[in-house]
């Protein structure tokens, strides 16, 4: 009886040869036409080093010919007549040429990792700038591993098409022919056998070539997948979230069964090229074996002697070993190919944001550091240019216009993917005036964040237009652009890297004192100063190493070195403390004062300071106007001040039905029901909790305390 398998059982070959599933979208995608033509391109540059190149590989296959006929030779003309001259003469002339051909080995390999090296340069510089150009919308689909994946596997097997690949098959190629004129001019019946052969050795590798490509492709996508969920959870805010949300043993569960995959695949990669080497290698001995029998019996009838015998052995190993290369370099040509088609993939996405043909540099005219680039200008406009939208519409673009399936992931058919393309925007116009502030009020997912992107044009709208300073930002050149537009967001992004490269990010040349002013003014040069490092500190990843509103401020420090005319806020102190909020907003009155500024307001204090406040409300602007304005209105931005906003006001002051006067009353007014202790306010009586009244101050609804505006309540530190 077979014993079932127990607890300690590993995972049987077939269990191996099905640990993984075939994703069909992946294994059955062909070689786009043109691939090879696309690759000659790439060598173009090289060809003098493959010339050499070739022309070492020449010389080698001449000399990997000539030992065994010199071997023969010394048999036939030195051991059996006796001539010790003769053996030592061919001796020496074998050991000058394996030395020469040590020499050309080297500079075969010198030549081809220069080859090699240059072009993983060239494509990892050109994968990276295309995708550097790529739209917003484009790293918010895709996973960061299978971008690095393309960068870092993908481009290492492509470069095999013009290296390891190459040598094998040159080298291989002129052995053959030389091998098989040579064998042919020694015994054209012993040829003959053993041309007779060579289907048993092309057939077996043309049948594994097309799996291993499959297999090859999918072995990519796999760790690209395991790639991205090591990216993920070894970043400071992934490893946070799985500390405080996930489970230890659902990660390592997670992680297992994608380096399953990634290892069930790669034994199966391993059967099939060792199956393939092994056969392969089973048949030259086999071949070999049929040549000695017919070719000793030549020899002992007397066709012709015993070294021609021995070096037509030698030949003949000579003759299946470039085939075998040859049937592996088939394998590793699709395998490389595989990976130049996925480069291609990366390069043939089309960015969606592009500088038009013709676009010139947005000049700024009243600025203290010129950044001029080219040789025209879109004009000149003022220091802080006004902001207009002029019936502007806008829709996220569908997924199969700004990303590829395989960068996403390959556990979603490419049926599945979402290309429904909603809309955000709805024919919204404003103008946001010069050296003013507009605040950007509303709902959440109301549209406010787009209008904020539409402004430093990370997208485009779909119709109408959005100028800056009178001039279509479609007409300029994002470099300029992103120089007159400078946006801090709700979670600033710092680099793993010092504090003084995080701030000459924004401006390359920038001297130690305009660090220290742009700090100084953003309120976090206190703490700078005082790191035993300063300047020089390490942030850490995303700049963990900092509190939240430390890098808001650095962030704003990094804002104010670029000096940009236009600042666009969003969101940036939604999620501070009391203390960092203060702090934060010190600085936002420095970097906004004399700009124009675009602000998604969370903040009342924003939003009483605002010249303009634009209330928006499923992707259209429901009103505008100033603060005072817009409560006298009753409209929605008098309901979303009280459920939003309200709770920011001091605590003791209200109008009835939940409008607020612009000072609140002297006095110990409470919050909270009638008849319960509430806090008082700053007062003639001074600070103190309020005694039980009639009421407290009403917010327009119940659950903020008593319906309407209550009187004080008597109280020990309450005004009579």
């Amino acid at each position: 009886m077979q014993p079932g398998p127990g607890p300690g059982a590993g995972p049987g070959p077939l269990h191996l040869l099905r640990g993984f599933s075939a994703d069909e979208s992946v294994t059955k995608q062909q070689l786009k036409p043109g691939t090879i033509r696309r690759i000659a391109g790439y060598a173009r540059p090289y060809r003098w080093d493959l010339v050499i190149f070739l022309v070492a590989a020449a010389l080698d296959a001449v000399i990997t010919v000539a030992i065994p006929v010199l071997l023969g030779w010394v048999i036939d003309r030195g051991v059996l007549p006796k001539r010790v001259d003769v053996v030592i003469w061919v001796a020496a002339i074998v050991a000058g040429l394996a030395i020469f051909d040590a020499f050309l080995n080297f500079v075969q390999r010198w030549d081809t990792a220069r080859v090699g090296q240059g072009l993983i340069y060239d494509l990892r510089t050109q994968v990276f700038a295309h995708v550097q150009r790529q739209p917003i919308a484009f790293f918010t689909r895709a996973q960061t591993g299978s971008l690095v994946s393309r960068l870092n596997t993908d481009v290492i097997g492509a470069q095999e098409v013009l290296t390891t690949t190459l040598v094998s098959t040159v080298s291989s190629t002129l052995q053959l022919i030389l091998v098989l004129v040579t064998m042919l001019y020694f015994s054209w019946l012993v040829t003959v056998v053993a041309l007779a052969l060579i289907p048993m050795f092309i057939f077996p590798a043309r049948l594994v070539g097309r799996r291993l490509q499959r297999l090859s492709r999918e072995s990519m996508q796999l760790n690209a997948m395991l790639g991205s969920t090591m990216t993920e959870r070894f970043n400071v805010a992934g490893a946070m979230l799985a500390k405080l949300f996930g489970e230890p043993s659902e990660e390592s569960a997670l992680f297992a069964g994608q380096a399953a995959k990634v290892r069930d695949i790669g034994v199966v990669q391993a059967m099939i090229g060792s199956t393939l080497f092994i056969s392969l290698t089973l048949l030259a001995s086999l071949s070999l074996a049929v040549v000695y029998g017919v070719g000793g019996d030549l020899a002992v009838g007397g066709a012709f002697q015993v070294g021609t015998l021995v070096s037509l052995a030698l030949l003949l190993n000579r003759l299946y070993g470039p085939i075998t290369a040859l049937s592996n370099v088939q394998v590793n040509v699709m395998t490389a190919l595989v990976s130049f088609d996925r480069v291609f993939e990366v390069l043939d996405l089309k960015p969606l944001i592009e500088d038009r043909p013709g676009a010139v540099p947005l000049v700024l005219a009243a600025r203290s550091r010129q950044q001029t680039q080219g040789n025209g200008s879109a004009g000149t406009v003022p220091l802080a240019a006004e902001i207009v939208f002029d019936h502007v519409s806008f829709h996220y673009p569908a997924a199969s216009e700004v990303s590829l399936a395989s960068l996403e992931s390959i556990a979603l058919p490419v049926p599945e993917r979402t290309d429904v393309r909603s809309g955000v925007l709805h024919d919204v116009s404003f103008t946001a005036p010069a050296r003013k502030l507009t605040a950007l009020v509303g709902p959440s997912g109301a549209g406010k964040t787009t209008i904020t992107h539409l402004v430093s044009r990370l997208y485009d709208p779909d119709e109408g237009t959005v100028c800056i300073g009178g001039f279509n930002i479609r007409d300029v050149t994002q470099r300029s652009l992103h120089d007159v537009v400078g946006v801090v967001t709700q979670d600033a992004h710092l680099f793993h890297d010092t504090i003084r490269a995080n701030l000459t990010y924004a401006r390359r040349g920038a001297t130690e004192e305009e660090l220290i002013e742009a700090c100084q003014a953003a309120q976090i040069w206190d703490l700078v100063s005082v790191l035993p490092d300063g300047l020089d500190t390490i942030v850490g990843d995303r700049g963990f190493r900092l509190s939240g509103g430390e890098k808001q401020r650095v962030a704003l420090a990094r804002l104010l070195l670029k000096a940009p005319a236009v600042v666009v806020l969003d969101e940036a102190t939604a999620h501070l403390d009391s203390e960092s909020e203060a702090a934060v907003q010190q600085a936002l009155k420095t970097a906004l004062t004399g700009r124009t500024s675009l602000v998604i307001a969370h903040r009342l204090s924003t939003i009483r300071e605002a010249d303009q406040i634009l209330v928006i409300d499923e992707g259209r602007i429901r009103e505008r106007g100033r603060h005072d304005e817009l409560l006298a209105s009753g409209g929605l931005y008098a309901d979303l001040y009280r459920t939003q906003f309200a709770r920011q006001e001091p605590v003791g002051w209200g109008l009835p039905g939940g409008h607020f006067p612009p000072h609140p009353p002297p006095g110990g007014h409470g919050l909270g029901p009638p008849g319960m202790p509430r806090p008082g306010m700053p007062g003639p009586g001074g600070p103190g909790p309020g005694g039980p009244g009639p009421g407290g101050p009403g917010y327009g609804g119940p659950g903020y305390g008593g319906p309407g505006y209550g009187p004080p309540g008597p109280g020990p530190f309450s005004p009579p």
